[in-house]
């Protein structure tokens, strides 16, 4: 079997909100909306480059958001060109950092934020891929 990654799924309290975060803080594109009634869930798909992300707002059920604790799992890592340059881009957008920047010397330097439903996101610069 032949597996690719496709997407990676996003529970959120406010469509409108979520999909402001990402498309205004995070540079995302809004690639589609809709609301599945059989499911009685709103969705968006999101992307930057390859990357897509789901959103999924459950229309019957209360919203409990996760609290985002060591090791911060499950999260959505972001590899990103320049570390520096991102943790600016956040400071820029009032996004606060839950640790970091973390670094593993010569090989990579990590931090970890999260949206503001607290889906924990981290990003990553590698110095030397693997």
């Amino acid at each position: 079997m032949d597996l690719k990654f496709d997407h990676a799924a996003l529970q959120v309290r406010n469509m409108d909100a979520a999909i402001a975060f990402y498309t205004e803080k995070l540079s995302f594109c809004l690639d589609f909306r809709a609301v599945n009634e059989h499911e009685k869930e709103e969705y968006a798909f999101i992307s930057s480059g390859d990357l897509r992300i789901e959103l999924i707002r459950d229309l019957e059920n209360d919203f409990c958001p996760p609290v985002p604790q060591k090791p911060f799992c499950p999260h959505l890592c972001l590899e990103v060109a320049d570390l520096e340059i991102a943790l600016n881009g956040l400071k820029e957008k009032n996004i606060p950092v839950l640790k970091g920047p973390l670094a593993i010397k010569d090989e990579e330097t990590w931090v970890y934020f999260a949206d503001e439903d607290n889906n924990v996101l981290e990003y990553i610069q590698w110095f030397r891929k693997k």
